[in-house]
């Protein structure tokens, strides 16, 4: 017994001692060690030709790994339809891999899977993508696969239905999910487009001839990028591109859609508040939502930006996630972002939380796009988050499909691929009172939208806003097609 008392008090003892060095390791890292010196990021040439037919072919050998990434990108997506047939561009994309006049969707898969490969395709709201990964030596089986799911789709009508069962089931079961019914309101009430993925109606009613004549507009060589990046030389991924792709033919005619925002820079940070009423909803979603106008992705703005998100919500140690997650515990994360188009972009701060902490959250984070609006940022707070974003770039340039996903992104927004080499001192160069100027012009007269159980933090909500008005849908009366945002 004796020796049993012994052991265990030796035993609570190394405990006692792991606790204690634990605490003091804890107090000793409050303050974070300095950010290391930046890296440079040395990007190989990108290797442009034009094939006769008007594709664009972009390379960049990569050596040591020899597997090579090729996407292609197509100069067209979400915005190049309306609000009727919201979710025409990702469901015209989804529909590639479903089958073409050769193969069905099975052996599209089966084929790819024994080349060790996969196909993948979509749309964003600026254009359309298809890509895949394989190694060197299986490329040109791979390709001809690939090609055939860009140039002969069959859109079978079987396929089509499927596929538009699948996605309303999807939406259905999002719609009943906080945030992303908040996102979904926020694209028409907020930013005046519409929901990528479509509405419930807009899916329902899409026709085969609908998927075919935006095929058919849109997937055109002349307004696509073909872009190779691994373990292949300019010349042997040119002829690849001209062996699979030189027969597409030259036509089409697309435009978007565009928008017609107005802007302001004077007013409060928000002028609008909407909850949309989800009663029995686990959760709340707390969105701030800001349209912004007179400059897009093309513009030095777009790297003060960037440098903003990083410090308001772009990562773990970033100003919202402090206050909301780490100092209150009030979510599991709190974010923000920047969705861009040409001339425009799109701006949002969200958080999911508690139903009775919808308030306070929503008053978190008004005041986090207030502090910005009213004081300047030190250079203490903004260089590790210009190191966050530049340790970032540089990580995802270290992988072919990464690049490529950053060549495509240029491209769609017509950006000269020397961007690249620029990031890094386009970020650092920024300076710490273009935060505060950038903040103050375009945070203005934003809309804060929550989507969660009313009843639950209503009063709390006057308490918190007393001078707001607040405007109430009930979801079950929603309705993002008219004009009042209701069901008639």
């Amino acid at each position: 017994m004796k020796r049993t008392v012994t052991g265990i008090l030796k035993r609570l003892a190394v405990f006692a001692f792991l606790l204690l060095t634990h605490t003091f390791s804890v107090f000793a890292q409050e303050t974070p060690p300095a950010p290391g010196p930046a890296r440079s990021v040395n990007i190989p040439a990108v290797k442009e030709t034009k094939l006769k037919n008007g594709l664009t072919v972009a390379v960049i050998e990569k050596k040591g790994v020899p597997v090579v990434s090729v996407q292609l990108l197509v100069k067209a997506g979400a915005s190049s339809e309306g609000m009727e047939k919201a979710g025409l561009a990702n469901l015209t994309a989804d529909m590639l891999t479903k089958g073409t006049k050769t193969r069905t969707a099975e052996q599209i898969a089966e084929q790819m899977e024994f080349l060790g490969s996969s196909i993948n395709s979509g749309a964003s709201w600026n254009s359309s993508n298809v890509g895949m990964s394989v190694t060197s030596d299986k490329l040109d089986a791979a390709m001809a696969i690939f090609a055939d799911v860009v140039l002969n789709p069959s859109f079978k009508q079987e396929e089509l239905d499927l596929l538009k069962s699948q996605t309303l089931d999807e939406l259905k079961a999002s719609l009943q999910q906080p945030g992303f019914l908040a996102n979904y309101v926020a694209s028409v009430y907020s930013y005046r487009e519409h929901p990528i993925g479509g509405t419930t109606v807009s899916i329902e009613e899409l026709k085969r001839d609908d998927i075919e004549l935006f095929f058919k507009r849109t997937f055109v060589p002349q307004r696509s990028v073909l872009i190779i990046v691994g373990d292949i030389s300019n010349l042997s991924a040119v002829y690849a591109a001209e062996k699979h792709f030189g027969s597409w033919p030259v036509s089409g005619n697309v435009s978007g859609t565009g928008s017609s925002r107005s802007f302001s820079g004077e007013g409060p940070a928000f002028s609008r508040l909407l909850v949309v009423d989800l009663p029995n909803s686990g959760q709340a979603a707390v969105n701030y939502v800001a349209p912004l106008s007179g400059f897009g992705r093309r513009e030095k703005e777009y790297y003060t930006a960037s440098v903003l998100n990083s410090l308001l919500g772009g990562g773990y140690s970033s100003r919202l996630n402090q206050e909301i997650r780490i100092k209150r515990g009030l979510s599991y994360g709190a974010r923000s972002g920047f969705v861009w188009r040409s001339n425009d972009a799109n701006f949002s701060a969200s958080a999911q939380t508690k139903v009775v902490s919808a308030a306070e959250v929503a008053e978190l984070v008004v005041a986090e796009i207030n502090r910005l609006r009213d004081t300047d940022v030190t250079g203490v707070e903004i260089d590790p988050r210009k190191a966050v974003l530049t340790g970032g770039f540089g990580r995802n340039l270290e992988t072919n499909q990464g690049l490529a996903g950053a060549l495509a992104d240029l491209y769609s927004f017509g950006i000269p691929t020397t961007e690249l080499n620029a990031y890094m001192a386009n970020v650092n160069n920024v300076q710490n009172t273009a935060i505060r100027s950038f903040a103050q012009k375009n945070f203005v007269n934003g809309d804060l939208i929550i989507v969660g159980d009313y009843e639950k933090f209503k009063v709390d909500l006057a308490k918190r806003f007393p001078n707001t008005k607040i405007e109430v849908i009930r979801a079950a009366e929603l309705d993002i097609t008219k004009p009042n945002f209701r069901k008639q």
